[in-house]
């Protein structure tokens, strides 16, 4: 006996003629989502739906609310596509649930048309059944203590009292796939998750400066992608020391513009990385104005360095909205750990906030840029990263 679980999705179905590739990615990242549990995925009109054993629904409804495409779940009672059907199982309904909830509405649509009844009778119909049936409830259209929620499919019908959240957005991988800059703040994080949600696939590049960095502050980075992987099932993360870069800028560049020209550095290394991984773009967590390398003038010479698409989904986002989302996916805890990153050592005392294009060039001819970026790719490692472990392997 399997517990029915209807799965809706909005914007997927707004996409006209390439509707299917959609829903045919989304029954795929579904499929992966609930591999080793013995749920099966179905279509309907517009929905998916999930037969799932009933030891296993909560567990289930956990992996389908961290699904991309998904706005809603909910587990449903499935009916025959006839008013005493549907008036038995909405019966069915309303024993299930606690004898306390003595009000209730019921609304219904129909995907199929050619049902005889209308919406507004199928609604009445049931409604005075549930009445007769239950001498206790009472009809409130306004604020009922639960409702009966009904779709009429062809051959079905479903029955539900409530719904789950799903995050919404595309379905991972469908828009194409992108390298994240992880650090192992609040914001990049945030910005990896809104840039998996618009159905980019995800790899993540850290960079470290061990040994001024240590083990705790990757172990950090690493919680923060097994979150992530909660969404996309694996992220493979990569990680570079920009160790002897930072160095090198210490030594023979002004300290002002230490911060914009590692950032160019980085920009460099993610996107021969990205190449070499055939990604197609870059996403970072900068937010306009936040830090000084965060001015618009910053922002100008830093993006100059590669002809990549750069993604910035946090950019004109304040604070409280990043750190919401943050609480909202579970990485604001491990990233206000105290441990440092790259970009928190070596910091200046009075960086530039308006760096030009001149005085960073002049500052970078002090610089042997191509040894020093091959010098920081051979200390490339690479890993993947799932919800529940971690396993090496060769990038």
């Amino acid at each position: 006996m399997y517990q029915p679980i209807l799965v809706r999705y909005g914007e997927i179905a707004l996409k006209g003629k390439n509707r299917r590739y959609f829903e045919d990615a989304l029954q795929q990242n579904i499929k992966r989502a609930l591999a080793g549990t013995g749920a099966e995925v179905r279509r309907r009109q517009g929905r998916f739906l999930v037969l799932t054993p009933p030891e296993e629904g909560d567990q289930v409804l956990d992996l389908l609310s961290r699904v991309f495409g998904i706005v809603s779940i909910s587990p449903v009672f499935s009916a025959e596509a006839s008013l005493e059907s549907i008036q038995e199982t909405a019966a069915a309904l309303v024993e299930s649930l606690p004898p306390t909830l003595n009000t209730f509405k019921v609304e219904s649509r129909r995907p199929n048309k050619n049902f005889p009844l209308t919406s507004p009778e199928i609604n009445r119909l049931v409604g005075a059944y549930l009445l007769k049936r239950f001498p206790h409830l009472r009809v409130d259209v306004h604020q009922p203590s639960f409702q009966v929620l009904i779709e009429v499919h062809h051959r079905e019908a479903f029955l539900y009292h409530d719904s789950l959240r799903g995050p919404g957005g595309l379905p991972l991988g469908v828009t194409g796939s992108t390298l994240l800059l992880l650090s192992g703040g609040i914001d990049s994080p945030v910005a990896g998750w809104l840039a998996m949600k618009r159905g980019l696939k995800l790899e993540a590049l850290h960079f470290h400066s061990f040994p001024f960095t240590g083990h705790r502050a990757r172990e950090k980075v690493v919680d923060l992608c097994r979150k992530l992987a909660r969404y996309g099932l694996e992220i493979p993360l990569h990680q570079i020391s920009l160790t002897a870069i930072q160095k090198e800028i210490r030594a023979r560049c002004p300290e002002a513009l230490s911060i914009t020209l590692l950032r160019r550095m980085m920009l460099r290394l993610a996107e021969a990385l990205a190449q070499r991984r055939n990604l197609q773009s870059i996403t970072t967590g900068e937010s306009l104005g936040q830090v000084a390398s965060q001015t618009l003038e910053s922002l100008q010479v830093i993006s100059a360095v590669t002809p990549m698409l750069l993604f910035r989904p946090l950019l004109c986002m304040d604070k409280h909205e990043i750190v919401a989302l943050a609480q909202a996916i579970e990485t604001y805890d491990i990233s206000i750990r105290p441990y440092e990153d790259c970009c928190t050592l070596f910091v200046p005392r009075h960086p530039a906030t308006r760096p030009t294009f001149s005085q960073v060039e002049r500052a970078e001819a002090n610089l042997d840029l191509d040894s020093l970026l091959q010098e920081a790719l051979d200390t490339l490692g690479t890993e993947v990263i799932t919800p529940e472990l971690t396993s090496s392997y060769l990038g």
